[in-house]
């Protein structure tokens, strides 16, 4: 793709292309939103009713997406951000009582967003293949935007942040949801398309359109990469000790074997 042409709503028909971005390392960080245990998770297919697997096999692609290129892809740049010493930051859905008495109103309503996700239970943890490591930091939301419903906001400026690399689900919620609120308080929000999802394709890509350009820049994690020096540039802007290194390695390993298990199971299912 080409991210100064790609994913344009009508609304920037035949507007000039934006200027070349300038993430300057110190000022820029990656925040993974919402890649939680339970948006991986699948049923049994023998045991669902005939109504229940036609939902089950509307969400597939989505889980294929996940497995096949918003994980990987996300790892890869998450260990990008690791090597060189930048800011990584994570968001999650987890409500801090057993009932969900604290969650926000969209939490509660009924449906499918009716989430009750308890803060120490698996459902609500991250993912393994992008679980942090060290002194990562995570904040739980029972909001939509990681910035609304957290200190995300003052965490930001003191760590000096201009920039946030946006990843993680879903597209037209809370990854859309944190954006705006990222942009409304001034700061430069970049999406990275395939490190991000929806519940279906269509979703995903419209999301995009309405967001792009207006809120943010909607990059592929290869142009972001390539924009960033990130592979070709070997000095840290934070030097890490070896220890945190060889951490985020094992750590790496792990959550890949873990990655191809679950794909196993599901695919075996």
């Amino acid at each position: 793709m080409n991210w100064k042409k790609s994913f344009r709503s009508i609304y920037y028909d035949g507007a000039p292309e934006p200027a070349d971005l300038d993430l300057v390392w110190a000022e820029t960080a990656l925040l993974i939103i919402d890649v939680q245990n339970t948006y991986l998770t699948r049923p049994d297919p023998s045991s669902l009713s005939v109504e229940e697997r036609r939902r089950y096999d509307a969400w597939t692609p989505f889980h294929e997406r996940m497995h096949k290129t918003v994980i990987p892809r996300t790892r890869a740049l998450l260990d990008l951000f690791r090597r060189h010493g930048l800011e990584r930051l994570f968001a999650r859905i987890a409500c801090h009582t057993k009932d969900g008495r604290d969650r926000s109103l969209s939490q509660k309503m009924p449906g499918w967003n009716n989430l009750l996700l308890p803060k120490d239970e698996d459902s609500s943890q991250l993912a393994p293949e992008l679980a942090p490591i060290g002194d990562e930091i995570v904040v739980t939301k029972t909001t939509d935007s990681a910035l609304t419903g957290t200190n995300l906001r003052l965490i930001l400026h003191n760590l000096g942040v201009k920039n946030v690399v946006c990843a993680g689900i879903f597209t037209d919620q809370c990854v859309s949801s944190t954006v705006r609120s990222l942009a409304d308080e001034s700061y430069n929000v970049i999406v990275v398309e395939d490190c991000c999802a929806a519940g279906s394709d269509e979703l995903h890509r419209r999301e995009l359109e309405i967001i792009n350009m207006i809120y943010c820049h909607v990059v592929s994690s290869a142009e972001l990469i390539a924009m960033m020096g990130l592979e070709h540039r070997t000095e840290k802007f934070v030097a890490a000790p070896e220890a945190a290194i060889q951490t985020s390695a094992q750590a790496g390993e792990e959550g890949v074997k873990s990655g191809s298990s679950k794909v196993k199971q599901l695919q075996g299912s």
